[in-house]
């Protein structure tokens, strides 16, 4: 598509759609797993920890739905934008108060803000979706998601240049996420985008050299980091992400507390120590 059609994208905002679901154990017992933890498992009643609502609420579009990257295909809440590619860019999340195991809970999302861009790589349409999570009739979670749409890649196309992040951090985790992490948590939020598991794909579709570690699951690593760290549960997250990590190399998560410790900064970073996705969270 030539240009982007604003009006045609225009009639997507305010767009609305809820779910409901129960905040049961079994998601929580396999992040847990996932992420190397010893926790005891969960019993009803437990608090779920900050961020895990993304195990909730998970579309299952039928295998004729999917598009060719593995997505379900847009056009019904989302909008069809006419560029391929579409992927989390970051957000902003507000936690209320803890979602408990056994919970009937309820999502309810909307389309707040559509706003296409001319960038480096080509064209851009940046959708922002608000989600309200509530249990027991109270709001939970209040989240804004930024999604970007991107032009197919081109041959030779190489990814912006990324800064250099701090070296130094008071709190930090090594970690490489290769295929099992991401395979299980592409299992546990039942994402079938074909960047986290079709190494083919990657290389010959969308030229990265790798598996793309899921921006979701590195932000999930960032609050896990706080929760190794810090007593406090975080009450209001924001992350962007900046770069890309792939499977085979070897990233960190870190963060710096401020010096009156009410928030921190945090961020990941690739092997070659450049920022793949920055944060903030404050704690209660």
């Amino acid at each position: 598509m030539s240009m982007i059609d604003t009006e045609h994208l225009r009639a997507w905002i305010g767009k609305k759609e809820s779910r409901e679901d129960v905040a049961t154990a079994w998601p929580v017992i396999g992040l847990t797993a996932t992420f190397d933890r010893n926790d005891p498992d969960p019993k009803p009643g437990d608090a779920i920890p900050p961020g895990w609502h993304w195990l909730y609420f998970l579309e299952a579009k039928p295998a004729s739905a999917l598009g060719k990257d593995g997505h379900p295909r847009v056009g019904g809440f989302l909008p069809e934008t006419g560029l391929p590619r579409r992927m989390w860019a970051g957000g902003r999340i507000e936690f209320r108060r803890a979602l408990r195991i056994g919970e009937p809970i309820r999502r309810d999302a909307e389309v707040i803000s559509i706003v296409p861009k001319e960038g480096r790589s080509g064209k851009l349409v940046f959708v922002t979706v608000r989600y309200t999570v509530s249990a027991a009739g109270e709001v939970a979670v209040v989240e804004e998601l930024d999604i970007v749409y991107r032009e197919a890649a081109k041959a030779g196309d190489a990814p912006p240049p990324a800064k250099p992040a701090p070296r130094q951090a008071a709190w930090q985790r090594e970690l490489t996420a290769g295929p099992v992490m991401l395979f299980r948590y592409s299992a546990l939020t039942f994402i079938g985008h074909r960047i986290h598991y079709d190494l083919d794909y990657c290389r010959q579709e969308e030229g990265y050299p790798g598996l793309v570690v899921h921006g979701p699951l590195q932000a999930l690593l960032i609050l896990d980091l706080c929760r190794r760290h810090e007593a406090r549960p975080v009450k209001r997250f924001d992350y962007r992400a900046l770069h890309p990590v792939f499977h085979f190399e070897r990233f960190s998560v870190n963060a710096n507390p401020s010096t009156d410790a009410t928030q921190a900064e945090l961020w990941t970073a690739n092997a070659a120590g450049k920022f793949a996705m920055q944060a903030t969270a404050c704690f209660a």
